[in-house]
């Protein structure tokens, strides 16, 4: 079978033809049908940031992917009742696979696991033909949720747990970083019934993109200030929710200058290093300040198939994020497009 592969501990991957694996106990094989690329996959291929010592080649790609089950391995609950699986179901997997003995664990926080493997980051993923993952890592899909919308429940799970931590419904909502999940999480607040939706960024390309899935105004944080928006559209006081999608130092201040006394304020973008915060301000406007990681398993994963199967607008929305498609042969492109800073999300079509 094919699969993009880290050969060594070095930049690059290469798309390898290898055995296709063969399914353990509690474990099922998926063959693959749509992956979507990741920030954390573009720092493998170049070999940097986090990725020394993260990966040991050689090793399979690939944590966000959809696709239908072909085998069921020894002492899985199989069948065709609810919550059994059986061959032909259609699958998304959430990529963290948890120990299940950790006090986290334990306390129904799985998403905080002491002992957490990531899928294609720690062990073989999915940018193959075939993987296997645990059978508990499998998230059966509707007939609605199709290939495409199912490879981006990773992503789409990290803005609705975002989301999750504040209060949306007729509020005033600002988002620093206009990167996919950015706008997902603009398209989930608009679903949500948010008064006003306001993203900044500095590439065009994915402003028009967060203007398309409902944001009433986009900042360009190089052309026009967060205040000058506010005073367009009457919000006198500051926005009573923040969320921080870019890692930016800027991001996080922004959200501090411009929220309301008393915000929520909910951080998933990751930082490339520590940065000076006005912990004066923090304190004495009583922010609530929370911080994001991957998905609540599983419980993000139910409302975001929830989410997608009551809103067909929502369901689209978050398609249009999608801006390149690619065979697994054109990987080189995708992953160029990936790393652009202007793409959407890359999608690879392991059917072709």
């Amino acid at each position: 079978m094919r699969a993009l592969r880290k050969m060594a501990q070095a930049p690059g991957l290469e798309l390898c033809d290898i055995p296709e694996p063969a399914v353990g106990p509690s474990e099922v094989k998926i063959k693959v049908q749509r992956a979507g690329l990741c920030g954390t996959d573009v720092h493998l291929f170049n070999w940097d940031g986090g990725a020394p010592g993260s990966l040991t080649p050689p090793q399979t790609l690939g944590h966000e992917f959809f696709g239908e089950i072909v085998e069921i391995g020894e002492g899985v609950a199989a069948g065709f009742g609810c919550d059994e699986l059986h061959p032909g179901q259609h699958v998304s997997v959430e990529g963290h696979i948890v120990c299940g003995r950790c006090r986290n664990c334990r306390a129904g926080r799985k998403q905080m696991c002491l002992r957490t493997v990531g899928i294609g980051v720690n062990r073989d993923g999915g940018f193959a033909d075939y993987v296997v993952v645990p059978a508990s890592n499998v998230w059966v899909q509707p007939d609605l949720i199709d290939p495409e919308l199912g490879a981006l429940f990773d992503p789409f799970g990290n803005a609705v747990h975002t989301c999750q931590q504040v209060e949306m419904t007729g509020q005033d909502v600002l988002i620093t970083g206009a990167g996919p999940i950015g706008i997902m999480c603009v398209a989930i607040a608009r679903h949500a019934g948010a008064r006003h939706v306001v993203i900044t960024d500095v590439q065009e390309e994915r402003l028009d993109m967060a203007r398309s899935v409902g944001a009433d105004a986009v900042v360009n944080i190089t052309r026009r200030t967060v205040p000058d928006v506010m005073a367009e559209l009457g919000i006198r006081e500051g926005f009573d929710v923040g969320i921080e999608m870019s890692g930016a130092p800027g991001g996080l201040t922004t959200l501090i200058d411009c929220c309301t006394h008393g915000a929520t304020l909910a951080l998933l973008g990751l930082p490339k290093g520590a940065f000076p915060v006005d912990w004066g301000k923090v304190i004495t406007r009583m922010f609530t300040i929370k911080g994001v990681y991957g998905r609540q398993m599983f419980d993000t994963w139910y409302l975001a198939t929830f989410m997608m199967e009551s809103s067909e607008k929502l369901r689209e929305s978050v398609r249009s994020i999608i801006t390149h498609r690619f065979a697994p042969e054109q990987w080189e492109d995708a992953f160029e497009a990936a790393a652009s800073g202007t793409a959407g999300k890359v999608i690879i079509d392991w059917e072709k």
